[in-house]
């Protein structure tokens, strides 16, 4: 036995379908989500805290006194700067490209300066004529010939 509907049955069988399902969904939502307003007012975001480091070896201190702090002039027109950390001595706030690196000085055998942010893979290197910040993860340079005013020859 074959039943045929006709094309309004159908079209008002498909809505009764879609509110159902949009019903469902509502109901699921949390209340507040649910009852939220469609403009709600912007959130504001509170200031990045440095987050908690640990202290630094004496050798890593010492180090730290090596790092050229400023403005470095790169390649292609790109710069980084490097500040140190109030909150933390013989830390460093590395800038490239609108984001913020918190580094840490590591020893070298080659008497480079190495700061190393093993969180996100990131280590700059300093060295007598030039700096370049690398992503180790990745194993590639993100921008190279950094030179700060006093390594200028």
């Amino acid at each position: 036995m074959k039943t045929s509907r006709s094309f309004p049955a159908m079209a008002l069988s498909a809505a009764l379908s879609v509110a159902l399902i949009g019903a469902a969904v509502l109901t699921s939502l949390p209340a507040a989500a649910a009852d939220a307003p469609a403009a709600a007012a912007p959130v504001k975001k509170k200031a990045a805290k440095t987050p908690a480091l640990p202290d630094l070896s004496a050798e890593q201190l010492a180090n730290a006194e090596r790092v050229l702090t400023g403005a470095n002039a790169c390649e292609f027109n790109q710069s980084v700067n490097v500040d140190p950390v109030k909150e933390k001595a013989g830390y460093f706030k590395v800038d490239y490209k609108g984001k913020s690196y918190v580094m840490a000085p590591e020893p070298t055998t080659t008497g480079a300066v190495r700061l190393e942010d093993k969180k996100n893979g990131l280590v700059w290197l300093q060295i007598a004529n030039k700096s370049m910040l690398m992503n180790a993860k990745a194993g590639r340079r993100m921008v190279d010939n950094c030179v700060h005013p006093t390594q200028k020859t």
